[in-house]
């Protein structure tokens, strides 16, 4: 039976700069269908969500400039579940602004948090863990992250150490680590005692609402409204002036690492964060020369351990090449080493300075 106080908070605003030229500022990876499956990332985060949360109870909190595509893309939305941001300011304000518009509908209300580009494929085992997550925070004011059980040592990802446990399946936090360096991976993956940072969280609005007013006040005090405006336009209009202001900061950094009634619920749910071109290679079917070709076609010679993607219709042919990502989208055409990916920042950077919007 679905619970009516479970709410979903889906974060659909980011430009997806690690994927470009795929992923571009008007059309981020969030939108876009990467395994031609006929649904996006962000519909795919949507229907595995629907699943346990009534649909009314699902929110989109995004860029402004994308409020078309995801009327588009979830068309069951209705206007006022789609929370469009005026600026880019990281996680904690767009927790805090679909935290205040939920507590306006329902004060009793339990809430997942789930960013809108990753992969499962264990999705029974999933949702199931997220049920027993929101019945575990809707019975304390305790704040909870999903941690995933790392299958090697991952240097683009943050970790939790698990400290005492509190529960079936559910241990405190000890410590997090942003991304380490691989040295350091290959000791957390060894102890058994840290665990892959998902990026997902539970809890009770009341809970991450007295955790905001307490540990990022500056925050809480820029998106309290006047009394009686939450859930109305006057609300959106209060809020959207002034969003602009709000400190830049992640929820990890302002609540997560700060707070000292933090758990963490473990799993393995063949999750994948869909954040660079090397976790798409890892999930996509590779050729006998381990090869991954994606949306065009291919005639690799003497290559392997390539991934190539190109619009559909297109043909590539490839002789000699090993470890690289060949991609083009619309005006750009991008080939570089694929260990050395993590340089695309700066590709973006250099090209919008020197070229313009265009490219990007």
């Amino acid at each position: 039976m679905i619970n009516k106080d479970n709410y979903c908070v889906i974060m659909g605003g980011g430009i997806g700069s690690r994927f470009w030229p795929f992923s571009r500022k008007t059309l981020p990876k969030q939108f876009l269908d990467f395994f031609g499956t006929g649904r996006s990332l962000l519909q795919q985060t949507f229907d595995r969500f629907n699943k346990i949360i009534p649909t009314e109870n699902i929110l989109v909190v995004t860029n402004a400039i994308y409020a078309d595509l995801v009327k588009e893309q979830l068309p069951e939305l209705k206007e006022d579940q789609i929370l469009l941001e005026p600026a880019r300011r990281n996680t904690a304000p767009c927790i805090a602004w679909a935290s205040y518009h939920i507590r306006a509908l329902n004060p009793n209300a339990n809430i997942v948090v789930a960013p809108s580009d990753h992969l499962i494929l264990k999705e029974v085992e999933f949702l199931e863990a997220i049920q027993k997550g929101l019945e575990f925070v809707s019975k304390s004011d305790k704040l909870l992250t999903l941690g995933i059980k790392p299958n090697r040592p991952e240097t683009g990802y943050g970790y939790i150490q698990i400290d005492e446990q509190a529960g079936d399946n559910f241990y405190k936090v000890k410590t997090f680590t942003e991304k380490p360096e691989i040295e350091l991976a290959k000791v957390f993956v060894e102890s058994g005692e840290f665990y892959w940072n998902s990026g997902l969280f539970m809890w009770n609005v009341k809970s991450i609402i007295k955790a905001g007013e307490a540990l990022l006040p500056e925050l809480s005090n820029k998106l309290t409204a006047p009394e009686g405006i939450y859930g109305t336009t006057k609300e959106i209009e209060f809020i959207q002036e002034r969003f602009p202001t709000c400190p830049n900061v992640s929820i990890d950094f302002g609540i997560m690492e700060k707070a000292d009634n933090v758990y963490v619920s473990l799993g393995d749910f063949g999750w994948s964060d869909l954040g660079t071109w090397g976790s798409l290679y890892d999930l996509s079917e590779k050729d006998e020369e381990s090869n991954v070709t994606l949306k065009c076609d291919s005639l690799l010679y003497n290559s392997n351990n390539n991934i190539v993607v190109l619009p559909e219709g297109k043909l590539a042919v490839i002789e000699g090449l090993e470890g690289y990502l060949i991609a083009e989208s619309d005006n750009v055409l991008l080939i570089c080493p694929k260990d050395e990916e993590h340089s695309i920042r700066k590709y973006v950077n250099d090209t919008q300075i020197k070229l313009g919007d265009d490219f990007i």
